[in-house]
Formats: structure tokens, sequence, C-alpha cells
């Protein structure tokens, strides 16, 4: 018999990612900068400890990131939007960055998390919400060993964030006066680099943790990571469609909102933990 919290936990988890889907669709973004917000409340309503709650949303927000990049990069490489030389250069150091940033996650507080979380959100927000659309640091990627900082920096953050490889490589390859679309295609297949070494990190290192909620493996939840990218595959187009009847920068200033409410309640848990 199906118990009554096994189907508490996969109509929660079902409804993340309904919610994810549309927010995702709406504001155009995609991953975890949705999903483990949301994922983060669903988790606390459920009753899962708050020293590990985090873990387990960024955990199970890169596996569901893992099909949608593998989907993604195949699609922007189709159309040769992914850079091949960009990703020579940059794509050792992503992945050495990930593998840092997940084992770093596997041995500190939920706070600390929390804490990276607020304040990328807040300085993501902070770019849609100022006009800085034309604004560039250099006329180009710089090259040599002390620029492969930036890419470490990328796959860390973004592993202990559970977010793909758009979220921060996007904007700062447009602030080194990088094209938008090779970006955003070459973000695709760094989100891979990024979600695969993330995932596996976090399964190994929440591996037997009592602490767990049901269906998990090691901090990925597995009923998480079967729901969530289905039913936001499902729903982003009612976002999406709702998104054509607002200006781009109504989408920005609806999107930068969203991030410092996420960036708010964040701090908010730092703050009183």
């Amino acid at each position: 018999m199906i118990s009554s919290s096994l189907v508490m936990m996969a109509v929660a988890m079902a409804a993340t990612g309904l919610a994810g889907g549309v927010i995702a669709g709406l504001l155009g973004v995609g991953g975890g900068i949705v999903v483990v917000p949301i994922l983060d409340t669903v988790l606390g309503l459920l009753g899962v400890d708050p020293a590990i709650r985090m873990h387990v949303a960024v955990a199970t927000s890169l596996a569901t990131i893992i099909p949608t990049s593998i989907s993604s990069s195949r699609a922007h490489r189709a159309k040769g939007a992914v850079d091949a030389d960009l990703t020579r250069r940059w794509g050792a150091a992503i992945l050495l960055g990930a593998v840092a940033g997940t084992l770093i996650a596997s041995h500190v507080q939920s706070v600390v998390l929390s804490a990276v979380f607020a304040v990328v959100a807040f300085l993501v927000a902070a770019k849609m919400l100022l006009p800085l659309d034309h604004v560039t640091l250099a006329d180009d990627v710089p090259g040599g060993i002390a620029a492969q900082a930036m890419p470490v920096a990328i796959g860390a953050t973004s592993t202990m964030m559970g977010i793909g490889g758009g979220t921060l490589s996007v904007p700062i390859l447009t602030l080194l006066n990088y094209p938008i679309h090779r970006a955003v295609g070459t973000a695709a297949l760094f989100g891979l680099l990024i979600s695969i070494p993330g995932t596996i990190g976090y399964i190994i290192g929440g591996w037997g943790d009592p602490r767990l909620p049901m269906g998990s493996l090691g901090y990925v939840n597995a009923i998480g990571f079967l729901l969530i990218a289905p039913m936001t595959w499902i729903s982003a187009p009612w976002g999406a469609a709702l998104a054509h009847r607002l200006s781009k920068r109504q989408l920005g200033v609806a999107f930068g909102i969203f991030l410092l409410i996420v960036a708010a309640r964040m701090a908010w848990r730092v703050a009183t933990s």
C-alpha cells in the first residue's frame, strides 16, 4: 500500500515542477534559479531538517538539469551556437570548479548555501532591474591562466546553488562583449559539465544521512528528479504564453523582483539561523 507521506511527497514535487515551469517560461530562465527556492520551501513544509534542506534542494535541482542540458546543448549545437573554442578554453576549468563546489557544499551547513544563493540572486536581480544591457567590461573574453578563475568560479558557485550554466556564464560573457546567442548556446553545454559531476558528488556526499527525506539517493531526491523535470516541461509553455503579453523590459523587471524576493528570503534564513 502506498503511504500517505509518499503521496504527499509526490504531489509536492509535481507542484514544484509545475510552479517552476510557469515561472521559467514566463521569465525566460530555467534550472535551479527558479526550482531551488521553491523546492526549499516545499521541503520545509514537508518537515525536512533545515540543516540539510538546501542540500537536498540544490542536489535535486542539479539532477533535473542533466536531461535539460543534454537536450538544450544538442539543439544549440545543431544551430551552430555552441562555441567549440570557448568550450575548450573554459570546459576543464568549469568542470574543476563544479567538483570543488560540490566538495565544499557537502561539508558546510545549509545556511552557507542559502547565503551563496542570496548573494548571487541579489547580483543577478540588480543586473535585471538596472539599465545595464549595453555595459561591457572588456572587448573580448580574456585568455591566459589567470582568466581561468572565472570559469572555475562559475562551476563552483553553480553547484553550490543548484543552477546550470546560463544564470552566471551568460551575464558574465555578455559583460565581456560576447554575442548573446553564442553565450546562451555555449552555456547550455556548460550546464552539462556542471550538473553531472555536481549530481554525482551530492549523491556520494549525502549517502546514508538519516535525516534525508524518503526516496533520496544521497542528497538527490529521486522522487523530485522523476517528477520535477517533466512537470516543468509541461508547464513552461503556459508561462511562455503569458510572457508574450509583456514587453522585454517588463519581463526583466518581473524576474528582478522575483530574485529580490528570493534573495531576501534566503538572507532572512541566514540572519535567523
